[in-house]
């Protein structure tokens, strides 16, 4: 057909071509229901009314929906690389931007054109024939960053250091104190590294002591909390560049520019235009660590590793600390429900046609394009780094995939979520009940389409208090959270010779060789005993005593899900509250079996806790904060409010639950507010939607809109609030049908015996840092899933796992 045919066609479409605008999201760098690019066999088209960017097979389904027939197309060819290019070493913790990670890309160079659908009749771009409107629209479409990176950028990078509130106004004490230019030592110990100079009074101290016994004494920390004197910088990091000196502020507890630090320095003696670099910026040690990562076991490093393509074996691009996301996403995509669910039950077109105007804000469809393009192995075919025409028979070690970039999925599922729309590091486990929870609610009112349920089960905790008498109370859940308990590894003595040796060479001024190093190894069975184990309860109010009493309580499971997840609590509290990772191991089986484990109910001869129909007694305690437990934790150094909070809602069960439930919400959004009493909300009305929403729950309406009014009527507090009261147990009493059809029913069960199908692993010290890695067992092999990377794993390290992921075997 002539271009003049085409021409006249565009001229008359043109009331449905858009120029954009500032606000407008334009998506031109991947399709918004596949994961086709520019780069793909049939380029991208961008919607120049809508402005969604579609591949060549969803550009004609948005037509038939949309009957948007003008789009812009833009086809990428690969520019040739020189092999000999430098591999630069990274000066920033950041992916794809300059001093960052150098991922050896290729170049591309992108080509446009107009096409009018339905008979995809082309037009050259650029062009002065095309109409202005046109034009006008394509260059405004080129012209701005696209919605992917705009929301979900690839950077994984520290952030910006600001100016100290306190550098300006510093005082400076005239105490005679001059620094020499070297030969520095901590003022209170012999540590001559890690050193950090207090530009107050010129005190020399060491930094902070490392979660693994590594680092300084604390005392420059210390020294700081006796005096207030709120700035110190790294001795060693000191040059003639001031910029990059390690400037720390304690007060405001980041890494910090001080613009007056040459004068500050001055005021000491310190000439820091002799000084040379000698000592690690903290940003720098966290970038040598990121480029260093000695977790060889885990990633199977140094292993002739076959790298696997198709169906089931797609990986997923890191978008910059984003591989908890794929991790938990890989797995969870090994289940034959999110399987058939957003898969094999659900084609692209049919996602696609059900989605709203903008599929990009739809759960469903995301969750169909994720599914689809890690499922179908259409995105996962060998990439040759080498002659793609004479290739050797075993290019093993220069063959990969590319993989795909979940951005439009993350930026989604993190959508108000101040941690999961970052590009920060987070918990996998806290992403994976993130996940369920979405996807739970994306499903509601269609339970047996939820795949969700199928890590749901019931869990029975059975209270008996000293009268004798007793309380069943359930709870709906997703994982199985165990507790290590070292005292049970099997290898006692090696570890206590190991411990006695490593004495001996620290003593020594000697180092440990990593092939030394003796870990605890804890049985699985010991966690899962230790879990079923008797628990004290300390100040638990007794209905039957009209008292509080130490009782006893111990969990069994209700329901047995087709999916059952296992949590290792691998961080703990040390003495002095400091936080720790466990360094152990936990000898996972193939096979386990928790029969043992079903709970059996009210028993012959047991009689029920009274229940307690005093509702403001039982709305003041649960306002009513333990002040021996506020202030164990004010003295900590914890605001007062937040230290009343973690004990209201751990219901005064004492310091450590009360610790673990502020560290874990220390950055609630509500943190701060002031905590609302029953006698202050008694009057307030109640929303009967969550009223509603809680009884769907299987809780009755009454204890409903008691936990609203205890909680300010915010429902996810409300429902915290209900499981931390054991009198609510006729909530989710086993004789309750309206909680049973929920909790019992309505969710899958069967036998307690279950197969290993997959393991997160995590490396490094703290869950908001290091790396995750994905191990799956898919058609009798072990698969790594590590981001991009997809390999046969020789060696699966199951004993250093932090969730296990185990499937029904019967």
């Amino acid at each position: 057909m002539s271009g003049t045919h085409a021409m006249e066609l565009l001229r008359s479409q043109l009331s449905r071509v858009r120029i954009p605008e500032a606000s407008n999201r334009i998506y031109k760098e991947e399709c918004c229901i596949s994961f086709d690019t520019p780069k793909s066999e049939g380029g991208l088209y961008v919607d120049l009314s809508s402005f969604l960017a579609f591949g060549k097979e969803a550009v004609f389904w948005n037509y038939k929906k949309t009957g948007n027939p003008v789009y812009l197309h833009i086809k990428a060819t690969k520019k040739p690389v020189s092999e000999d290019r430098p591999l630069k070493k990274p000066t920033l913790l950041a992916i794809g931007v300059e001093g960052g990670f150098d991922n050896r890309e290729p170049e591309y160079e992108e080509k446009y054109s107009i096409v009018i659908l339905p008979d995809h009749l082309m037009l050259p771009f650029p062009s002065v024939e095309l109409p202005e409107k046109v034009r006008l629209s394509v260059d405004g479409v080129l012209a701005a960053t696209g919605a992917e990176r705009r929301e979900q950028v690839a950077a994984w990078t520290t952030d910006k250091k600001q100016v100290s509130a306190y550098a300006v106004n510093l005082q400076q004490i005239d105490n005679g104190v001059i620094i020499p230019p070297s030969g520095w030592k901590c003022a209170k110990c012999d540590k001559t590294d890690n050193l950090w100079l207090n530009l107050t009074d010129g005190m020399i101290l060491c930094g902070r002591r490392s979660w693994d016994g590594t680092g300084g004494n604390n005392h420059a920390v210390e020294h700081y909390s006796e005096t207030k004197y709120p700035l110190a910088v790294k001795l060693g990091t000191i040059t003639a560049d001031l910029e990059a000196a390690d400037v720390y502020s304690y007060p405001e507890d980041e890494s910090v520019e001080d613009p007056l630090l040459g004068q500050h320095l001055q005021y000491f003696g310190i000439d820091f235009s002799s000084l040379k670099k000698t000592e690690l910026t903290t940003a720098e040690r966290e970038l040598d660590q990121n480029t260093n990562f000695d977790w060889n076991r885990i990633q199977e490093s140094g292993k002739e590793a076959e790298p696997l393509f198709g169906p089931g074996h797609t990986g997923l691009i890191n978008l910059g600390n984003s591989c908890y996301l794929a991790s938990i996403m890989q797995t969870v995509f090994s289940t034959r429900d999110f399987i058939l669910r957003y898969y094999q039950d659900q084609k692209l077109n049919e996602a696609f046609e059900r989605a709203p105007a903008d599929p990009t804000v739809d759960l469903n469809m995301q969750l169909v394009k994720l599914g689809h393009g890690m499922l179908s192995g259409k995105y996962s075919s060998p990439v040759y780094e080498g002659d793609e025409v004479d290739k050797p028979e075993n290019m093993t070690s220069k063959v990969r995939q590319e993989g795909i970039p979940p951005r439009m999925f993350k930026s989604l599922i993190g959508t108000g979520h101040p941690e999961f729309s970052s590009t920060r590091q987070q918990d996998a486990l806290e992403f994976f009940l993130h996940l369920l929870d979405k996807v739970e609610r994306n499903n509601a009112g269609k339970p047996q389409s939820d795949p969700s349920q199928c890590f749901k089960f019931v869990v029975e905790d059975r209270i008996l208090c000293p009268s004798g008498k007793v309380s069943y109370n359930k709870r709906l859940d997703n994982v199985l959270s165990l507790n290590i308990p070292l005292d049970a590894a099997i290898n006692k003595e090696e570890v206590a010779a190991f411990r006695k040796k490593k004495a001996e060479k620290e003593s020594a001024g000697e180092k440990l060789n990593d092939d030394e190093i003796v870990r605890p190894r804890v049985p699985l069975s010991a966690c899962l005993e230790n879990f079923a184990a008797p628990e004290e309860i300390h100040e638990f109010y007794s209905t039957a005593m009209k008292s509080k009493t130490t009782a006893f309580k111990t969990a069994r499971l209700a329901s047995f899900p087709d999916y059952l997840v296992l949590h290792m609590r691998k961080f703990v509290m040390e003495a002095g509250w400091v936080p720790k990772k466990l360094d152990v191991f936990v000898d996972v089986p193939d096979i386990i079996d928790i029969s043992y484990l079903r709970s059996k109910g009210l028993q012959p001869g047991e009689e029920l806790l009274p229940e307690n129909d005093d509702s403001k007694d039982l709305d003041q305690r649960g306002h009513l904060a333990d002040e021996a437990i506020v202030s164990q934790l004010a003295s900590m150094g914890f605001p007062r409010l937040h230290c009343e909070k973690a004990a209201i809602n751990t219901s005064n069960t004492g310091v450590e639950e009360a610790m673990n439930w502020l560290l874990s919400h220390m950055d609630d959004p509500d943190i701060d507010a002031p905590i609302s009493t029953g006698s202050q909300n008694s009057s307030q009305p109640i929303d009967e939607g969550l009223v509603n929403t809680i009884i769907s729950f299987g809780f009755d309406a009454d204890i409903a809109r008691k936990a609203l009014r205890a909680s300010g009527g915010n429902i996810e507090r409300a429902t915290e609030w209900i499981f931390s009261q054991p009198e609510t147990s006729t909530a989710m009493d086993i004789n309750s049908s309206s909680a049973a059809s929920t909790s019992d029913q309505a969710l899958p069960d069967g036998g307690g015996k279950y197969r290993l199908m997959g393991f997160v692993s995590h490396m490094g010290t703290s869950t908001q840092c290091g790396h995750y890695v994905a191990h799956i067992l898919k058609d009798g092999r072990w698969v790594i899933f590590n981001d991009c990377k997809v390999a046969a794993s020789s060696d699966p390290p199951k004993d250093m796992g932090y969730l296990y992921f185990f499937e029904r075997a019967q």
